[in-house]
């Protein structure tokens, strides 16, 4: 059986609400809300990236520049710390976090919660860890090792959302994720009304990042009705107004939506962030997963968003590559994590996510032209950025691999430095071999879906679109951006057909992707491309109009300020 599925959680922890604990809790001192964020700021200091330890927490291991030093030799592994429950099926809950983890290349210790039997078919039995044994876990996971991030599912009791809570404010980390684990697939509410207070009151004032379904973030919010986006916008504005400083609200129960829309909101923008819908039965452990690798990423140093882009973009892709598997007799089976598994994802650095206004100025070198100036491709890299290139793709078609692999390293060198993204044309294995920020494939080359699993769900991917059909493909497989043309006759590219400024209009308006405009354009004609004011139309790809120019850098700051002209003009 085949349902549409996206990232919003899916739990079979259907019956915890009648089960009861094993243990009774011991009590607790009640705190204010005002009182937990003063006590939260003195414990450890907030930045952009989440809460920063204080220096008497990073130096609980001995102090002066002896132990710093000695510190600084081991490697840092980057450490995400899961407070959930099992699941024997091992498709959500604590398995699911810890291969989430793996998958993207982080530790992942664990605190278990509680104890499920359950499978493809449903729950069977379910055991609450006693509320002491949760506390005895953090201590002994909080005390010894040094944890980056702390992700949370199922919290069956009040005592331990508070249990919690105090051990973040003796042990504070970078930042806390949330995944409140409280309604299952067929609706139940999982977490009664003493847990959805404490919830509120405690536990969300504290956390970086929630990620309710549309059913959890209903829970939390006293049962209001989310039926639409506007719906998801206004819960994703009132969960922040608990405390919590991001909201991520998981739209894949959306009635009536052709896309998988999940709403993020940062305290000051709402950002809605589609993808295409996967037809799969396959979806066990999405909410899981996708709060995970939120958490993963977070310990790898990157900032929310990102970390929240790259995640939905891994379960999609998981969706995608596990959709036809089966496993069990169920309606809903787990998928495959470990579709990366032989990819480099062990990468600390700083991913480089698409931000469309990286389209602005499109730089494409030519190996042809290179050598007629005498330039070496490291040099017009160089030239093209010093303009104002805001993006490089090469796209050296006769240039031998060896060559190309050594002058694409020191193309990133250079890209790196400056923060400007370097794509590969067609050349999957470059790509690799020098961990570029992504590739740019033609209609006849490696299809994107078949890139996307060998590159991962961090790197960019752009295809060439002449029609809206194939526009539409691009969105369909997963296309970061578009490049559209030629807009003009060129000679760069043998028989290429020209489909003008009404074919590019025609491509941006059936596009749900940005697009970028190449072919023929220059300083005399990229004013009349951009003047089109096409909201997805950002910027324009040129080869000739720099790399066959005497001065590269130049005459990409004259187009630059065509360009910028253009833009002004059209706002």
């Amino acid at each position: 059986m085949a349902s549409s599925a996206s990232l919003s959680a899916t739990v079979f922890f259907s019956n915890l609400d009648k089960t009861p604990l094993r243990s009774s809790r011991r009590p607790r001192p009640s705190i204010s809300r005002e009182e937990l964020r003063r006590s939260r700021g003195r414990s450890a200091s907030r930045s952009r990236g989440g809460r920063i330890r204080g220096l008497a927490a990073m130096e609980a291991g001995g102090g002066g520049a002896a132990s710093a030093s000695s510190a600084a030799a081991a490697a840092k592994v980057p450490h995400v710390l899961t407070v959930a429950g099992s699941d024997s099926g091992a498709g959500a809950g604590i398995q699911a976090d810890l291969k989430a983890c793996a998958a993207r290349g982080v530790y992942c210790s664990t605190v278990i919660t509680a104890v499920t039997a359950q499978n493809t078919v449903g729950v069977q039995g379910v055991e609450n860890v006693a509320e002491e044994f949760v506390a005895e876990q953090l201590e002994s996971v909080l005390s010894d090792m040094r944890v980056d991030v702390v992700k949370t599912g199922m919290l069956p009791s009040p005592g331990i959302v508070r249990i919690l809570r105090n051990s973040l404010n003796k042990f504070p980390v970078q930042a806390l994720v949330v995944d409140p684990v409280m309604v299952s697939t067929s609706g139940d509410v999982l977490a009664g009304p003493s847990v959805l207070a404490v919830f509120r009151e405690e536990l969300l004032p504290i956390a970086d990042i929630v990620t309710p379904n549309l059913k959890e973030a209903s829970a939390l919010l006293g049962g209001r009705q989310l039926e639409t986006i506007a719906d998801m916008h206004s819960a994703a504005k009132l969960l922040h107004q608990m405390g919590t400083r991001h909201v991520l609200v998981k739209g894949g129960d959306l009635p009536g939506s052709c896309d998988a829309v999940d709403v993020f909101f940062d305290g000051e923008r709402i950002h809605d962030l589609r993808s295409s819908r996967v037809k799969t039965r396959n979806t066990h452990g999405t909410g899981c997963t996708l709060a995970s690798c939120i958490a993963a990423e977070l310990a790898k140093g990157s900032p929310m968003l990102p970390a929240v882009q790259v995640a939905k973009r891994f379960v999609e892709n998981a969706l995608d590559y596990s959709k036809e598997i089966s496993i069990g007799k169920g309606p809903q089976g787990p998928f495959d994590h470990f579709l990366m598994l032989n990819q480099k994802v062990h990468n600390f650095r700083k991913k480089m996510v698409l931000d469309p206004s990286d389209l602005f100025l499109y730089a494409v070198t030519d190996s042809g032209m290179n050598r007629k100036w005498g330039r070496s491709i490291e040099d017009a890299v160089k030239a093209a950025i010093e303009g104002g290139a805001t993006i490089i793709q090469l796209r050296e078609k006769d240039a031998e691999t060896r060559n190309f692999l050594e002058a694409t390293k020191s193309c990133m060198e250079v890209c790196r430095s400056q923060g400007v993204p370097l794509l590969i044309n067609d050349r999957i294995d470059i790509a690799l071999a020098c961990d570029a920020d992504g590739v740019h494939v033609g209609q006849s080359d490696m299809p994107v879906r078949t890139a996307r699993t060998l590159l991962g769900p961090e790197k960019i991917i752009g295809v060439s679109c002449k029609t809206p059909e194939q526009a539409q493909q691009a969105y369909k497989d997963g296309a970061d951006y578009i490049g559209s043309g030629g807009i003009y006759p060129t000679n760069t590219k043998e028989n290429n057909l020209t489909i003008g400024l009404e074919g590019l209009k025609a491509v941006c308006l059936s596009s749900k992707l940005p697009v970028v405009a190449i072919g023929g354009i220059g300083i005399s004609n990229a004013h009349a491309v951009m003047e089109l004011g096409l909201p997805n139309l950002k910027g324009v790809a040129v080869v000739s109009a720099l790399f066959d120019r005497e001065c590269i850098s130049t005459e990409a700051r004259k187009l630059h300020e065509v360009l910028s002209r253009s833009a002004s003009e059209v706002k």
